[in-house]
């Protein structure tokens, strides 16, 4: 079976960065064995940001420890050249300083090596679609780190300031629910419209506010308190 990406044509498009070549291998064996087009490899960081901006993957299967450059200046790096491309962080490493340095440089998800190769799958398919996709235990922690975050004083606004965009009523509801942590499945499912719906409700709120991704957009929530309602 192909993985598809949501409504779009064609299967998930994956590269994955890793400097152990046995582990890199066998994960991207793994995943076009799954149905997923691995498009490339890498086993550096500069090789990485060269090939990710030369393959367009969909979904890039990142380890943070690499050499020449750091797996999150990597996100950085691809997430600032393309927009679009959706990173899930695959580390050894739980520490909650490299969760929470990832989240911010990027990523839409972060799993452990000790995951199966059955929910590598599911993450990365989820990842494609973004949807935040954590290790158990993780997402809470990524959670009350915005939460802590949105809870500092903001600097001082000038006077020159724009106001807000007004959101429709049905982009304020999908906001609050993507702040509650909710899937877009689960958000198509709560208000009984298609997945599709819900995608394009996030993609013109982003517009709107000038986010760049859903990690933006929960932490934009979270200061106005819609994760609370």
């Amino acid at each position: 079976m192909t993985e598809t990406s949501g409504d779009r044509q064609g299967p998930i498009k994956v590269m994955v960065v890793d400097d152990h070549p046995m582990w890199r291998d066998a994960v991207a064996r793994d995943l076009a064995e799954s149905g997923f087009e691995v498009v490339a490899t890498a086993g550096d960081g500069d090789q990485a940001v060269r090939r990710a901006k030369a393959a367009a993957p969909d979904v890039l299967v990142l380890d943070l420890n690499l050499p020449a450059k750091p797996g999150v200046q990597v996100c950085k790096e691809v997430v600032a050249a393309n927009p679009a491309l959706r990173v899930l962080v695959l580390s050894a490493s739980g520490e909650h300083a490299d969760v929470l340095e990832a989240v911010k440089s990027g990523a839409t998800g972060y799993l452990l090596k000790s995951a199966s190769t059955g929910e590598l799958q599911d993450a990365v398919r989820r990842t494609a679609v973004g949807d935040p996709v954590f290790t158990p235990g993780l997402a809470g922690l990524v959670l009350g780190e915005y939460r802590r975050l949105a809870s500092e004083p903001a600097p001082a606004a000038g006077t020159d300031e724009p106001k807000a965009p007004r959101l429709t009523d049905r982009e304020t509801e999908v906001l609050r629910l993507v702040a509650k942590g909710l899937s877009y499945k689960q958000i198509a499912e709560r208000l009984v419209i298609s997945h599709r719906t819900v995608q394009n409700h996030v993609q013109n709120t982003l517009g709107k506010l000038q986010l760049h991704n859903r990690v933006e957009l929960v932490r934009y929530a979270i200061e106005r308190g819609l994760d609370d309602e």
